[in-house]
């Protein structure tokens, strides 16, 4: 996901993907415990992913 893409998105837009990405996370975090992840790249693409939303809303807040 690119940062472009996330500043281009509203506020509830920004949460809801926020909301997505931490469960998604929480569903890998328990596949790696159960060991059926098999590609372990996903879950640092989903912190990634969820730290630049997180840095984009909060740049919304400073700006309002």
């Amino acid at each position: 996901m690119k940062p472009s893409e996330l500043r281009a998105k509203d506020m509830a837009q920004l949460n809801q993907e926020l909301t997505d990405l931490l469960k998604a996370q929480f569903s890998l975090r328990m596949q790696v415990a159960t060991q059926q992840l098999t590609n372990n790249s996903q879950l640092k693409k989903t912190r990634r992913d969820i730290a630049r939303v997180r840095t984009i809303i909060a740049q919304k807040v400073a700006d309002s």
